[in-house]
């Protein structure tokens, strides 16, 4: 599209931009460390010198890093005093049922009901006949589909069906959903 124009018709500053989008994008994604924040900021860059300047400029390279690297700090600046402010506010209005923050490990009562469950789950599983709970470790634990199942195991795919049916109706029935 712009090959088309004539380059008396295109600003020097939206040339340079064209020409080197993409090293700024590189330049600004190792300062940011992102490359959606990189993409983000040249677009901003774009929407800075658009309509382009009527001075002229000197360094329209320059002009361009300049200007995104003064983008970045403000927007860096910006995430700050929010991080701030938004602490600020928590630490004010106090815990509350409503605070989104997250454990990275579960709640300990959670913790002991899921390893509960897990123990009624295997002891259920340890009971089954042998070649039941085979297909069930097959399937269930190795990942393996019903007819690799059957392979590994040497039977029919219907016995792999019928065995994997009985395992889950049995801990069902034993330990429920």
């Amino acid at each position: 599209m712009i090959e088309s124009l004539d380059d008396s018709d295109v600003h020097p500053l939206l040339a340079c931009y064209l020409e080197r989008r993409d090293e700024l994008v590189r330049y600004f994604r190792v300062r940011l460390r992102s490359e959606e924040a990189a993409q983000d900021l040249v677009q901003d860059i774009y929407l800075k010198i658009t309509p382009p300047p009527v001075a002229p400029i000197d360094n329209p390279a320059a002009y361009l890093y300049r200007l995104g690297s003064n983008l970045m700090l403000d927007r860096i600046k910006t995430q700050r005093r929010a991080g701030q402010r938004d602490a600020q506010w928590r630490g004010a209005s106090g815990p509350s049922a409503t605070d989104w923050e997250t454990a990275d490990e579960p709640r300990a009562d959670d913790a002991l009901a899921a390893r509960q469950r897990l123990a009624q789950i295997v002891a259920v599983v340890n009971d089954l006949p042998p070649a039941v709970q085979e297909a069930f470790r097959l399937h269930k634990l190795e990942g393996l589909n019903h007819a690799e199942t059957a392979a590994a195991m040497g039977v029919s795919r219907s016995s792999v069906e019928k065995y994997i049916m009985t395992s889950l109706k049995r801990i069902l029935a034993k330990v429920g959903r």
